[in-house]
């Protein structure tokens, strides 16, 4: 049996999992070299609540839980047009700004810039929306 090609929206997915990956263990880096907390605490159950005191390491983590709010809309939807066999125009161009805006997304964040930051938050939830559009048509 001949496999089937992959879709855009599928071929965003695996790499919006390798996205994930690099933003947890970036976050947790972080947190362990610059933002001392210590091994420990880091290894430990965390019981005990401790805020970072980098900057970065904050930007870090809040842009990690940012991503985390959007990403299971993005799994369902690239699933969905996968399964229901509408992969293609506006669901692929979804993806795909999805994914760029959300790498993008994080490094504004994490450097700091603002207003620039918010419209491509806004260019992600545009992607999804299409994915919606191609869904639902």
């Amino acid at each position: 049996m001949e496999a089937a090609a992959v879709s855009t929206e599928i071929w965003v997915l695996g790499w919006s999992a390798v996205l994930l990956i690099a933003h947890i263990l970036v976050q947790a880096l972080a947190l362990d070299l610059s933002d001392g907390l210590g091994t420990k605490y880091l290894l430990g159950p965390r019981d005990e609540q401790r805020v970072p005191k980098s900057v970065v390491a904050g930007r870090l983590i809040r842009s990690l839980n940012n991503m985390l709010e959007t990403y299971p809309v993005f799994i369902g939807l690239a699933l969905a047009l996968a399964v229901t066999g509408k992969t293609g125009d506006l669901g692929a161009v979804g993806a795909m700004m999805w994914i760029v805006a959300r790498v993008a997304y994080a490094v504004l964040y994490v450097t700091g810039v603002p207003v620039l930051r918010s419209i491509v938050w806004f260019v992600s939830i545009a992607g999804l929306v299409l994915m919606i559009v191609r869904l639902m048509t």
